[in-house]
C-alpha cells in the first residue's frame, strides 16, 4: 500500500500523481494503463466528442495520431466540422454567462465558453459542395478522408490531415448529428448522394477482431463512447479503457456509465480506469509526458 505524499510544486505533483490521492491517484492509475496499453495493444482507439476539438485539446490529438498512439478514430460528426472550420477560420474565446440573444444577432454559435462564428459554417458548406460532387453513397470515414486529403494537399495540420496522411479510419456513426449531415442533406436534394454508417461498422469490427489486445482512451461520452467499447463485444471485450468524463452513473445514462458496468456487458476485460474531471483540464496532465 503506498502512502500519501505532500507535494510542494507542479513538478512534485507531476511525479508524484498516484500519492495526491481522490482523482489524482485515478489519473496516476490511467497513465500507467495507457503505457502499456501504447506498448502492448494491437490496436489503439482513441474515441471523443467533437465539441473538444473546438477546444485547445485539438492539438493534443493532433499530437497523439503523430506520436503513433492513435490505429482508429471514433467520434462525432462534428470533429469533422469543427477540424476543417478550425484549419481556416479562427475560433474565440467568451464567457459562459452572456446576452445570448445578442449572439445570435451578431451570428455568433456559442459553444460553452467558445464563440464560433456562422462565417466558419458558411466556409465548411462552400468545401463541402466543392469536394462531394460525385453521385454515389459515402460512409462517414471516406467523408472523413476525403476532407483529410483536401488539408492535407494545402499542407494544414490537423486531425484529419494526420488521420489522412497515416491511413488512420475516422469512425464516426452519428455524423448527420452535426453540420457537415445537415449540409449533405441540402447536397442530397440537388444530387443523389446518400450516407451509409454500416461499411464503417464492419471496417471498425474487421480491425477489433484481427487485434491481438485492444485498448481506448474515451473522452467524453455519447455514441463516440458506446460504439469505441460496443463493437469490442465480438471479441469478450477491451484490454484496456481509460475514461475521462464529467457525468455520473446515477441516471443509468451510457454517458455517465462506469468503466466497470461495460465489464457486465462484455465490452472490456482488462484493466480499466474512471477519472472524474473535465477534458480540457485531464488531459494535458494525462497525456503531458508521453507527448
Amino acid at each position: 500500500m503506498d502512502r500519501v505524499k505532500d507535494i510542494y510544486s507542479i513538478e512534485d505533483y507531476l511525479n508524484n500523481i498516484y500519492n495526491v490521492g481522490f482523482q489524482s491517484t485515478q489519473i496516476g492509475k490511467a497513465k500507467l494503463i495507457l503505457k502499456e496499453m501504447f506498448e502492448k495493444a494491437s490496436l489503439k482507439i482513441l474515441a471523443f466528442t467533437g465539441n473538444t476539438v473546438a477546444t485547445g485539446l485539438r492539438g493534443i490529438y493532433i499530437k497523439m495520431i503523430e506520436k503513433g498512439y492513435v490505429d482508429v478514430i471514433v467520434t462525432t460528426g462534428a470533429t469533422i466540422d469543427h477540424d476543417v472550420m478550425r484549419s481556416f477560420t479562427d475560433y474565440y474565446i467568451g464567457d459562459f454567462t452572456v446576452d445570448d440573444k445578442k449572439l445570435r444577432a451578431d451570428g455568433i454559435n456559442r459553444l460553452g465558453n467558445i464563440y464560433v462564428s456562422n462565417k466558419s459554417y458558411e466556409m465548411l458548406e462552400s468545401i463541402t459542395n466543392e469536394l462531394f460532387l460525385e453521385e454515389k453513397t459515402y460512409t462517414p470515414s471516406e467523408i472523413a478522408y476525403i476532407f483529410g486529403k483536401y488539408l492535407h494537399d494545402k499542407n494544414i495540420r490537423s486531425i484529419l490531415s494526420k488521420c489522412y496522411e497515416k491511413n488512420i479510419p475516422v469512425i464516426s456513426p452519428g455524423i448527420i448529428d452535426a453540420a457537415i449531415g445537415l449540409f449533405f442533406y441540402y447536397i442530397s436534394k440537388r444530387r443523389k448522394i446518400s450516407l451509409d454508417p454500416i461499411p464503417d461498422l464492419k471496417k471498425y469490427i474487421d480491425m477489433i477482431l484481427l487485434a491481438k489486445k485492444t485498448g481506448a482512451l474515451i473522452i467524453g461520452g455519447g455514441i463516440s463512447k458506446h460504439h469505441a467499447i460496443g463493437a469490442n463485444i465480438v471479441r469478450g471485450g477491451l484490454d484496456y479503457a481509460i475514461y475521462v468524463t464529467s457525468s455520473q452513473e446515477w441516471d443509468g445514462s451510457l454517458s455517465g456509465a462506469r468503466s466497470n458496468e461495460a465489464v457486465s456487458w462484455g465490452k472490456i476485460k482488462g484493466k480499466h480506469v474512471d477519472i472524474y474531471g473535465e477534458a480540457t483540464i485531464i488531459l494535458p496532465i494525462l497525456l503531458g509526458d508521453m507527448l
